[in-house]
């Protein structure tokens, strides 16, 4: 079993770009950045519980990473760089943590390196088991209304949000529910120390108005990116920034291994 796919051409020898959409998201989440990469040979995923492979489930983060890592193989993948999102970016720091051969770097966009302390993991094992028994029970429209306003999408504006609503509605709500608990932070190893000890490139992006995804930011130790006019979904609300920021850390990335 492998994840289901999206591939984008690209120049022979160039390393691919993988990258993995956010929780409800998809595998078209990325694909107006991935574009504008034409070099690149890219692959969008679907995560687990989400578009093509909505109906793949997991049990935790070594399983999306045993199915990444067959993903992977199945398209002879073994020169990549992973950019990922929210929950694509935990999973794509989690992989890379695994020190897998072929990893030529990292970028995250708004992903938290995990909980470090036990009444954090509390706090959030019960709010991810709320939110998976509204999934699995209510409309999903009138879920994504109230998950909308979270605190950390306080900077959408409300056409942004009705746009999220409607389009995250597509969703099935048992198999959000399951992956949501499969990946919640509740469970997500904390991930600072091997991040801190990589011997792979590390790029950190995060919207200016995203308040807490700079905080975050701030306890890393990586290079990190601010997307002005945006907050945690920086890449939808500003993606001309987030393709600048991933054509600049590419092209300087291939001037130093030349």
């Amino acid at each position: 079993m492998i994840l289901a796919g999206v591939k984008q051409a690209g120049k022979p020898g160039v390393p691919w770009l993988v990258f993995l959409h956010g929780f409800s998201g998809d595998c078209r989440e990325w694909q107006t950045i991935g574009e504008t990469l034409s070099d690149n040979r890219c692959l969008y995923l679907d995560l687990p519980g989400h578009g093509g492979s909505a109906g793949i489930s997991v049990n935790g983060f070594d399983g999306v990473n045993d199915l990444l890592t067959r993903t992977l193989l199945s398209y002879n993948i073994l020169n990549y760089w992973l950019v990922g999102y929210s929950l694509g970016g935990r999973i794509a720091m989690f992989h890379a943590c695994q020190q897998p051969a072929g990893l030529r770097g990292l970028i995250v966009e708004g992903g938290h390196p995990g909980l470090q302390n036990p009444d954090e993991r509390e706090a959030r094992y019960r709010s991810d088991m709320a939110w998976a028994t509204r999934f699995r029970s209510e409309p999903l429209d009138k879920v994504f209304t109230d998950w909308y306003h979270q605190p950390v999408f306080a900077s959408l504006t409300d056409a942004q949000r009705t746009g999220l609503v409607a389009l995250r509605s597509q969703n099935h709500g048992m198999h959000l529910a399951d992956m949501l608990l499969a990946t919640s932070l509740a469970v997500q190893p904390d991930l600072r120390m091997p991040l801190s000890a990589r011997n792979f490139p590390f790029y950190y992006l995060y919207g200016e108005r995203d308040e807490k995804f700079a905080a975050i930011a701030a306890e890393l130790n990586t290079e990190c990116h601010v997307i002005p006019n945006a907050g945690h979904n920086a890449h939808r609300e500003n993606p001309d920034a987030v393709a600048a920021s991933l054509a600049q850390i590419l092209r300087l990335r291939i001037k130093d291994s030349q």
